[in-house]
């Protein structure tokens, strides 16, 4: 995925909410927190409002994504957004693969808002999701990106992609 101008990255939900619970708890790995906001600031990473808003809440995620920089979380407030987040809900309506939970499951969270943004910002979507052609009850956000011809990574590829390195301190 190396390129001469770095890619700028759109996180879904997942990518805070698996960190936060897991592997870079914010108590365990402040860099890694430290590292979104710095390329946030930079506009080289960013997320949405509306992730924002599925992490609203009482506990110490809801508290960081509280405390972000400004430009961590952009608005979809924008015309080109709508328009091609009507398209992607036109697109996932169609598919009778899916089930209507699972249409109605993708309409109410954050992730066509996150495709749409994507798409408009030609940004690479990074969500621990995976593209899975046969699935049926849920709606995972790499199908729709390969359907509107958006990429997709993980965190780990978007963290080897800014070439971060977390050491450790003894403290």
């Amino acid at each position: 995925m190396t390129t001469a101008t770095p890619p700028r990255f759109v996180l879904d939900a997942n990518v805070f909410i698996e960190a936060h619970r897991r592997y870079y708890a914010l108590d365990l790995c402040p860099g890694f927190w430290d590292c979104l906001a710095h390329f946030s600031r930079e506009s080289t990473l960013v997320s949405i409002d509306r992730v924002r808003a599925e992490m609203s809440g009482a506990d110490v995620l809801s508290d960081w994504v509280n405390q972000a920089p400004a430009e961590m979380f952009d608005s979809t407030a924008d015309v080109q957004m709508v328009d091609l987040f009507a398209q992607i809900m036109v697109w996932v309506q169609g598919q009778t693969q899916f089930g209507e939970a699972a249409k109605a499951q993708f309409a109410a969270a954050a992730d066509g808002w996150v495709a749409a943004y994507a798409a408009v910002h030609r940004a690479v979507v990074v969500t621990h999701e995976v593209y899975n052609p046969t699935t049926r009850r849920k709606l995972p956000l790499p199908n729709v990106c390969r359907q509107f011809g958006i990429v997709t990574c993980d965190t780990f590829v978007m963290l080897r992609e800014r070439e971060v390195r977390f050491g450790w301190l003894r403290v």
